[in-house]
């Protein structure tokens, strides 16, 4: 059998790694040849180009598998062929990959080593050491992320920042001075390390940061000087992963969580097969030894069972090794379970009648293990809700301070497990068996805490302008005295004849002939118009004054600004809903039909605020929102008259409601809602074709332009209400 690892897809695991290369179109230089020689414990490669290089080509190097890899931009493979068996020390086999003009060699090791590279010509030597002992550990080598491009100059750190990511994960981010700053990482004990080579760092960066507010695996970021360079110490926490990435300038390490699968052979963030390739030609094998080599490939500690018998014959070429163990589980009917890091293989029916009479005897164990009884002291919650919670009994609502209820149709206590609570003391007696009254312990230690407070405050702002404009003219004449048309015994307008009257007394008549009485009126008005702005008026009239000729020119102009501010606030718990009114309530009468008397019933008018605060983890507050406002319009009231003969105004109800759900950072203020209504109204009075006259029109003329602007905007501000917060 023959085992070996291929690494024909190692350009994709070690993108992830390298700083970005630039495409090149045209492949201006050429490897040639490649040759190997042992020197005593080092390994020296030398490759011949087409062309001299001067710069040596940016490596980098993968800890697990162990692989060394230098790209040559601008660089085809004449070498006609893709890969190479060496087997020269620790130097296993070779890979030339081209793509896009440029060619990537990688140097397959048996374990990993450091390396240093120098130019000769028109040939590049790259020479291969073992890393040195430390005691009985092996110091970890150094991953060289990137080549200094620019050899001799000084680099700078320019900025470091801390981020969270999307998923949860610690991105810390260093701005730098070029892109050319040579870079290593490495994982050394608990801690990841990362030198910038013969870069600076200003005073103000040279601090430690404490990042265990953002909730991310990293605990913090050190940034000190190391002679010529700059060391970053990043700390993280528990089981974790990083990931290095570079864009121009800036250069980017994430450390993500990763959350242990058992039923994965190897553990990591990414989704599928991330075991190690193999390429396996194994003929009618023994599946337990095959199976003992795959789990020393992947570096587990496994135990299998003597039940797995049988052979196999695989054929494969660049697997992952955790998909050939997966591959042999589904054909041989195998299984694992896994307990801390030892993985234990049996066949599937063999395990799951274990873990049948696993569960079987622990089962028997809670129904003869003997009882025991706690007492719980309850600081927030009712001691009577929680003993609802435990025993199954549906609960609705819940107490006043808590948030709500809940519904519980679960039982939590165990066959035998009972609760009892005292109103008095609110102490909750639990008698149950010690493996559920851990469990309620933890239960009752995660619900019985204060509820947070938040403070939601609404402002509703309403504001109105209004303008007015009215421009016109009116002439009008006068004429106080009668004139007669000749004999004919018709008068002007002005005046009148009053009828001759014949009246007999004592047996005398007397004649009164008739006579002509002067009635000043309005000959000519036009137009009419009931202004109460600023009037000049010009009059023309002879020397008795009983012809008037006046001439009048009105003009008004009204601005009107006015701003209603409502503040309503509310204080209450997380996940309850609060509601705060203010307003009146208006009679309104509905008139007798029939046999059916008057009647009186309330309409309210209000401004309501009814809203469900939600604190989420990343401390904003998720709102559930309700604002009203109402008021009565007055001056459209219709006057209905009751059975009493007195007479009611029922105005019509002005509402302005915003329903919304927003998330609003704490202390923030967002406008969740607002109405905007612009009346505009134009009338122009006239007297029929002389208004339409040019420039003469304007006499005979008036003319009225009326804007109404409303604006009505709801800003809501929450505030969480610290449980430290005091009075100083």
């Amino acid at each position: 059998m023959k085992l070996a690892n291929y690494v024909s897809a190692v350009a994709a695991i070690c993108l992830l790694m390298a700083s970005p290369l630039r495409a090149e179109t045209a492949a201006a230089n050429a490897i040639e040849a490649l040759n190997v020689a042992q020197q005593g414990n080092e390994t020296a490669v030398k490759i011949d180009l087409k062309e001299a290089l001067t710069t040596p080509p940016a490596g980098f190097a993968v800890a697990n598998p162990a692989k060394i890899a230098f790209d040559f931009p601008a660089t085809s493979n004449a070498l006609g062929k893709t890969t190479e068996v060496l087997n020269q020390g620790d130097l296993r086999s070779v890979n030339i990959v081209q793509v896009a003009g440029r060619t990537r060699l990688v140097l397959n090791l048996v374990r990993n080593m450091n390396y240093r590279t120098r130019l000769d010509g028109k040939s590049l030597y790259v020479t291969l050491t073992p890393i040195e002992r430390l005691g009985d550990a092996v110091a970890e080598r150094s991953v060289r992320f990137a080549e200094e491009s620019l050899v001799g100059a000084r680099h700078a750190v320019r900025d470091v920042m801390f981020r969270r990511g999307k998923d949860g994960e610690g991105r810390v981010v260093v701005e730098l001075s070029d892109a050319g700053t040579g870079i290593d990482i490495r994982k050394q004990g608990t801690g990841l390390i990362v030198d910038f080579m013969k870069t600076s760092v200003p005073e103000h960066l040279r601090r430690k940061l404490d990042v265990t507010d953002f909730g991310t695996p990293v605990l913090g970021v050190e940034t000190r000087v190391m002679g010529d360079n700059v060391r970053m110490t990043i700390t993280p926490k528990g089981v974790w992963e990083h990931n290095a990435y570079q864009t121009d300038n800036q250069f980017v390490v994430e450390v993500k969580e990763i959350v242990e699968d058992p039923n994965k052979l190897v553990q990591g963030t990414k989704i599928g097969y991330q075991g190690p390739r193999v390429s396996i030609n194994y003929q009618n094998g023994d599946v337990r030894a095959l199976l003992r080599l795959m789990a020393e490939e992947l570096g587990l500690n496994a135990v299998i069972s003597e039940t797995v018998t049988g052979t196999t014959t695989l054929v494969l070429k660049d697997v992952p090794a955790d998909q050939v163990i997966d591959i042999i589980f589904q054909q041989k009917g195998l299984d694992m379970r896994k307990k801390g890091n030892i993985i234990m293989i049996a066949p599937r029916d063999e395990i799951a009648t274990r873990e049948k009479l696993d569960f079987e005897s622990r089962q028997q164990i809670n129904e003869l293990e003997p009882l025991q009884m706690e007492q719980f002291m309850l600081n927030y919650q009712r001691a009577a809700d929680v003993a609802r919670l435990l025993s199954g009994a549906e609960q609705r609502g819940g107490s006043a301070a808590e948030g709500g209820g809940a519904i519980a149709t679960q039982k939590i206590l165990s066959k035998r497990g009972s609760a009892v609570a005292d109103p008095q003391s609110n102490i909750l007696f639990v008698t149950d068996i010690p493996s559920k009254l851990a469990e309620i312990r933890t239960f009752i230690k995660t619900i019985d805490v204060g509820a947070r407070q938040v403070m939601i405050e609404a402002r509703i702002v309403e504001a109105q302008d209004n303008f007015n404009r009215e421009l016109g003219a009116k002439i009008n004449f006068i004429n106080s005295k009668a004139v007669q048309l000749g004999g004919s015994g018709i008068y002007t307008a002005g005046g009148s004849m009053t009828p001759a009257t014949s009246t007999t007394s004592g047996g005398v008549t007397t004649t009164t002939p008739p006579t002509l009485v002067q009635n000043p009126m309005m000959g000519i008005n036009l137009p009419s118009y009931s202004s109460t702005g600023g009037t000049f008026a010009l009059s023309l009239f002879n020397a008795a004054a009983t012809r008037i000729l006046n001439l009048e020119l009105a003009a008004l102009q009204s601005d009107g600004l006015g701003k209603i501010i409502s503040s309503p606030r509310v204080v209450t718990a997380n996940n309850v809903e609060a509601k705060i009114e203010d307003g009146t309530e208006i009679p309104y009468v509905t008139p007798a039909s029939g046999d059916s008397p008057a009647t009186i019933t309330f309409k309210p008018a209000k401004l309501m605020l009814t809203v469900t605060p939600q604190i989420t983890p990343e401390g904003t507050v998720k709102m559930k929102l309700e604002v009203k406002k109402e008021e009565a319009d007055w001056t459209k009231a219709v006057a209905i008259t009751g059975s009493n003969g007195v007479s009611y105004l029922n105005p019509p109800i002005k509402s302005s409601v915003v329903q919304t759900n927003a998330v609003v950072e704490n202390g923030g203020t967002v406008v969740v809602g607002g109405v905007f209504i612009n009346d505009i109204q134009n009338g122009v009075e006239k007297v029929p074709f002389l208004g339409d006259l040019p420039a003469l029109g304007w006499l005979f003329k008036y003319k009225s332009e009326k804007t109404t602007r409303r604006e009505l905007l709801v800003f809501i501000t929450p505030r969480i209400i610290s449980d430290k917060l005091r009075l100083n």
